[in-house]
């Protein structure tokens, strides 16, 4: 039998890349909660249909990339490739939408079955927070200056770049895609075959092709801002104000779309300016309408979700190094002595226990102790 190893995308988190998670985890606790945000944890497992029904038949997530299997009674199960859905079902569920505004924050496994490379595996994880009952783009605003906070908390902010665009509401965004479906099939020759299969399926997602050959048809495709009526700009326009009031640069970027269904009006991704792929480490946008899909009330909702191994490589790479510290290390020789050691330690772990204290258990002489 050969070597056992972790499965193919799946991956180890090693202690000395744990300093690097508990400072992510440490940092985004204290940001979000500090915005009055509560914490929530829902199943890794959910029946197969939140995810068909929330993320969409025809993305990528749902048609390819999904670990789905059916259990002893024959139900339809899915690990959750990603965290609103379930966020949204359980607020549902236990009626935490009812008459109102809610702020929720999440960590936790996502898994979805890509190919592996740098920065995308097929179990990573996400913090995320996730807003609800609340229309105004005030909260979308918040949300932008609680994630801009939370870049500067990690000294972060230059190794970022915000895209942002907006989707219009749903009607909008069909009449947008009616015109993009139309525009493409008039230029089929140049569409590669992934365009093809996408452009009656999700034409949005031909968008974000990285296929150098189709960049020019891509860039004189119809913009969505060509289809957002008034209150869809009015909204779109104070968020931008607001970020330039806050010193927070930006890019509009009229091509991004989002990969996932539920998706209306502000979306936005933070990319990394030194990754050539995998650039995004967080991304979101508002909801409107999942609520409701998912069986709810109408309930409006916005929020954002970041990628950890990709957060925790970019963090490794910008910031200053991160160690874990040893305040105290005892040292000792002979039995009687290495008895006491211990019971010393487990004093000084009581009256300081944010201290890290390491006893040396073992008959090794004091050099190689000290050593």
């Amino acid at each position: 039998m050969g070597k056992l190893k972790a499965i193919r995308g799946m991956h180890d988190i090693l202690p000395q890349d744990m300093v690097y998670w508990r400072h992510l985890e440490t940092v985004f606790r204290e940001c979000v909660e500090s915005y009055g945000y509560q914490e929530i944890r829902t199943p890794i497992v959910e029946d197969t249909a939140l995810f068909k029904r929330s993320v969409g038949d025809t993305t990528d997530i749902v048609a390819k990339e999904m670990y789905t299997f059916t259990d002893r009674n024959q139900d339809s199960l899915t690990l959750r490739p990603e965290g609103t859905a379930g966020v949204v079902r359980a607020g549902i569920e236990h009626s935490l939408f009812y008459q109102q505004a809610q702020r929720l924050w999440y960590s936790g496994a996502v898994f979805r079955h890509e190919r592996p490379q740098q920065g995308r595996y097929r179990q990573f994880n996400q913090f995320g927070a996730e807003a609800f009952g609340m229309p105004s783009p005030h909260i979308d605003i918040e949300l932008l200056l609680l994630s801009w906070r939370f870049w500067q908390r990690l000294q972060l902010t230059t190794a970022l770049n915000l895209q942002i665009n907006s989707l219009g509401t749903f009607t909008e965004r069909q009449q947008y895609n009616a015109a993009l479906v139309e525009y493409m099939s008039r230029h089929l020759e140049q569409l590669d075959a992934e365009s093809k299969m996408r452009l009656h399926k999700n034409p949005l997602r031909i968008l974000d092709s990285k296929n150098p050959q189709m960049q020019s048809l891509l860039e004189n495709a119809p913009k969505i801002n060509e289809f957002l009526g008034t209150e869809s700009k009015t909204q779109f326009a104070q968020i931008c104000t607001a970020l330039t009031a806050a010193n927070i640069p930006y890019t509009l970027n009229p091509r991004l779309v989002r990969g996932l269904d539920y998706y209306c009006h502000t979306v936005y991704e933070w990319v990394a300016n030194e990754f050539q792929a995998q650039a995004t480490v967080c991304a979101g946008g508002r909801y409107d309408g999942l609520v409701a899909q998912l069986g709810g009330d109408t309930t409006p909702a916005t929020g954002f979700a970041l990628g950890v191994e990709r957060l925790m490589f970019l963090l490794k790479q910008q910031a200053p190094p991160l160690q874990r510290r040893v305040a105290l290390y005892f040292v000792s020789v002979g039995a009687v002595a290495q008895q006491q050691a211990l019971f010393i330690a487990e004093q000084l772990h009581h009256a300081l226990p944010e201290l890290i204290i390491i006893t040396h258990c073992g008959d090794e002489s004091l050099k190689s102790q000290l050593k």
